[in-house]
Formats: C-alpha cells, sequence, structure tokens
C-alpha cells in the first residue's frame, strides 16, 4: 500500500511539473513583450490538456505500446489535423457576408500559416506525453523483472540453503555415532557441539545476513566436534585475525568448503591435517582452507554437492566482487576465497 501511494504521489509531481513548464513555455512571450493574452487562450490551454491525456490513456496504450505504430502515427496525425481546424475556423468565425473567394484566400494565406503553427503547437504535448507514457511503460516493466529476479534468487538461496542443511546433519550424525560405537567419553561434549550447531541453523540460518562473530562462533563448534570424533587432530588447525566488529555475510558461507576437507583430509596413517585461516577486515574477508587428500578414496556421486553448493550461492550473493580459487595437486587441497564486503 505504502508503495502505491509512493508512486501515485511521484505520478502527480511528474504530471504537475511537466504542466508547470508548458505553461510558462507558452505564457513566456506574452509576459516577456508585454503582449496581451489573447481571449482564446484558455481553450487552447483545455485542447492541449485534452490531446495530451487521450494521448496518454489511451493512443499509447492501445496502439504504441502494442505495436500499432502506423495506426498510432495516424491517429496522432488525425487529431492534429482535427484540432488544427477547430481552433481556427472555431475561434475565428469567418463573417457571415464573407464571399467563397474570400474564404478560399484567407485558407491560402494567413489561414494556412496559422494552422501549420497550431498544428505545430499541438504536437508538443502529444510527443510529451508519448515520452512520458513510454517512460512510465518502461520502468514498470524495470521494477517487475526486478522484482521477478529478486524472487528468483530468494528462491534459489532457500532451497540451496534447505540443500545444506541436511546434508551437515548427515554427516555431524555420523560423526557422533563413530563415537558411540567407541564408547568415546567424548560423544555426551559431542552431542553438546552439535546442539549449538542446530541452533544456530534454526535462529540464524535462515536469516539473510548475520554478524560474522556468530557464523565465526558456528565454525567453531563445528571444528570441535570434528576433532573429538578424530583419533588424531593435531594438525587441525583454526586460526582467526582481525577485527570482526560490524562485519555481516550470508549464514552458512564456508561450511561447505570445511565439510569438504575433513572429509578427505584424512592420510593412510589415520592422521588429520585440515588448516582453516580467517583473516577479517573493514572491506574484505580473506578465507583459506587445505586439507592433505587421503589415499583410497572411492568416487562418490555426493561428494560435490557442497562445493557446488557454494559456489551458485557465490554467483548469487557476491556477483563480480568475490574471487575463488580452488587447487588440487593431488597431495594437497587448497580453497581460497575472498569476499569484497563494500562491492
Amino acid at each position: 500500500m505504502m508503495g502505491n501511494k509512493r508512486k501515485y504521489i511521484q505520478t502527480f509531481f511528474i504530471h504537475f511539473f511537466v504542466w508547470a513548464l508548458f505553461i510558462v513555455f507558452f505564457l513566456f512571450p506574452f509576459f516577456f513583450q508585454m503582449r496581451r493574452f489573447p481571449p482564446d487562450l484558455p481553450i487552447r490551454l483545455i485542447i492541449m490538456v485534452v490531446l495530451f491525456y487521450l494521448n496518454y490513456f489511451l493512443l499509447v496504450p492501445k496502439l504504441l505500446l502494442k505495436r500499432n505504430t502506423a495506426s498510432y502515427i495516424f491517429a496522432c496525425i488525425g487529431i492534429i489535423v482535427l484540432s488544427g481546424l477547430v481552433i481556427h475556423f472555431g475561434m475565428s468565425p469567418i463573417p457571415k457576408n464573407a464571399s467563397l473567394p474570400h474564404i478560399h484566400e484567407d485558407i491560402r494565406f494567413g489561414g494556412f500559416l496559422r494552422q501549420v503553427i497550431n498544428m505545430v503547437n499541438l504536437s508538443v504535448p502529444i510527443f510529451v506525453s508519448g515520452l512520458l507514457r513510454v517512460y512510465v511503460g518502461w520502468r514498470k516493466n524495470e521494477d517487475l523483472r526486478t522484482q521477478v529476479e529478486n524472487e528468483n534468487v530468494s528462491s534459489e538461496l532457500q532451497f540451496l540453503k534447505t540443500q545444506l542443511n541436511p546434508h551437515f546433519l548427515f554427516n555431524s550424525l555420523n560423526a557422533i555415532y563413530s563415537l558411540s560405537v567407541k564408547n568415546s567419553k567424548n560423544t555426551s561434549e559431542a552431542i553438546i557441539s552439535l546442539s549449538e550447531l542446530m541452533r544456530y541453523m534454526i535462529y540464524e540460518a535462515d536469516k539473510e545476513m548475520v554478524q560474522i562473530h556468530k557464523e565465526l562462533n558456528y565454525i567453531k563448534n563445528y571444528v570441535q566436534l570434528q576433532r573429538l570424533r578424530l583419533s588424531d587432530s593435531a594438525n587441525v588447525t583454526l586460526k582467526i585475525s582481525g577485527e570482526d566488529k560490524g562485519i555481516e555475510i550470508p549464514p552458512l558461507l564456508f561450511i561447505s568448503f570445511i565439510e569438504n576437507a575433513f572429509k578427505y583430509g584424512t592420510d593412510f596413517k589415520g592422521s588429520t591435517y585440515v588448516a582453516i585461516n580467517f583473516v577479517l577486515d573493514n572491506e574484505f574477508i580473506y578465507f583459506t582452507v587445505e586439507n592433505r587428500i587421503g589415499p583410497h578414496r572411492e568416487p562418490n556421486k555426493n561428494s560435490g554437492v557442497g562445493l557446488q553448493n557454494i559456489k551458485n550461492r557465490l554467483k548469487l550473493l557476491y556477483p563480480k566482487s568475490h574471487e575463488l580459487n580452488i587447487s588440487d595437486d593431488g597431495q594437497t587441497f587448497k580453497v581460497y576465497l575472498v569476499l569484497n564486503l563494500k562491492h
């Protein structure tokens, strides 16, 4: 409702401004030359108003915007000629005792010239109203297109989130299951860490933006959960440097890369090498994660779901304002991501 009210107010002021310019344009010569206003000036202005809105509400929407260009041109010429004849003969009536040759002479010379001037003047409101109506139609289509694009982006992002959350939950439950099978004393701690993760996903992950420190706490809990399930986590590191005040990002933006690192970061001896690093400043976030590639990994058709998910999200959320490099030399898998927060 507020949006429609604002549009109506904007439209009113645009039309008010256009007519103020019209009036100033037609009255300026009389003020400048100190001439009297012609007695038919109000009638001329009324005819111009009629032509303006006839073109604005009828001819342009019914003909021009529907690509009936030829019909629109003929219609405009017709109403301009008709209005010119009405002004010429209606405002300057022919004397009752005028002879037919006199009428012909009037039309041929002075009358013809006055009609040409009248028609040129009458074409101005037609031209301006046409431009204004075409612009309004274009603006409306652009707003609709933008709205549709935003809705599509929101729907796609929501779909990607719903795709990510079950994927993460499945991996986390597997981790806790492995601890319970071993009767590990860390099982209860792992369940607490998972509850913190799920709390974040329920109350924060559905938001468009979250504070970076909440996202980092989420990652810390995830890393802690992974450490609990690993037999050798000495080479699992998480470093965060820089100020995180005032920084907001979309939720669940880094977790797929980190999940992937833990999934493939265990060597044949059972030790895991995963190095995660965040560097924060006011304009950029620098994120790196690397892992040692474990041998004898069987191909998994679902292994690339998380990475492709985050690539799609980055394209939608940070178009032309992020840098993503992924390298794989056969021994180490490394992800380097830079987010431009000010773009």
